[in-house]
This record gives C-alpha cells, structure tokens and sequence, in this order.
C-alpha cells in the first residue's frame, strides 16, 4: 500500500521560505523509483492546482506562478521528494498535497501539509 506523508508546513511572513518534504518509507526503492511525483496546493474553498511534478528521470514541470521561487527535487535513496519554496507570498496560503502517480498510472495522496504566509 502507498503511503505518503507530507511535512515541513507552518506560518511564514511573506518573502520567506519553506522546505516540504513527502516520504515513503514503508515503499520499496523498486516501487519508489518509477513514480511521477507532484505537489499540488489547495486554498480553503478552491480545488487542488498542479504546482510542479517531477518524473522518473528528473524532468521538472511547475506550474506559472511558482516559476523561478519554487524547486522541486527527489531523493531516489531516501524516498522522499521536496519542494523548496522561496519569495512566498499570502496566496501561496493553503494546503499543499504530495501525489505518486506509477507506471500504471495508478495515484496516491499524502494527507496534506498546511502553509501559511502571513504578517
């Protein structure tokens, strides 16, 4: 079973940064590997919107808005994935999800972690 866990959320004044971070743990390295990986974020009352995904090999896709402030990277080894986010701003508020998707286009969801950007 795929289990994702997001972590690294909090309050944050605007211009600051935050590092998320989604593991697998109980996954093994062969499950772990070929999965595209995504952060989504969600604002109170809005559906959940593409911020970046990153696949198998590396290749890095973001959403217009995060362009040039967020990084998205993934650690194969430790099975996890991160989202480095700088110069945030109050509607970067909300709460950011973690989704593998496999080969098999099979799809799996973290349980969210919250941000707040706020002075």
């Amino acid at each position: 079973q795929v289990q994702l866990a997001e972590s690294g959320g909090g309050l944050v004044q605007p211009g600051g940064s935050l590092r998320l971070t989604c593991a697998a743990p109980r996954m093994i390295t062969s499950v772990f590997n070929p999965l595209t990986l995504a952060w989504y974020h969600q604002r109170q009352g809005n559906q959940r919107e593409l911020v970046a995904n990153i696949t198998r090999d590396g290749t890095t896709n973001y959403a217009d808005s995060v362009k040039g402030r967020f990084t998205i990277s993934r650690d194969n080894a430790r099975k996890r994935m991160y989202l480095q986010m700088n110069s945030l701003k109050p509607d970067d508020t909300g709460v950011y999800y973690c989704k593998s998707t496999d080969p098999w286009r099979a799809s799996h969801w973290g349980q969210g972690t919250q941000v707040t950007v706020s002075s």
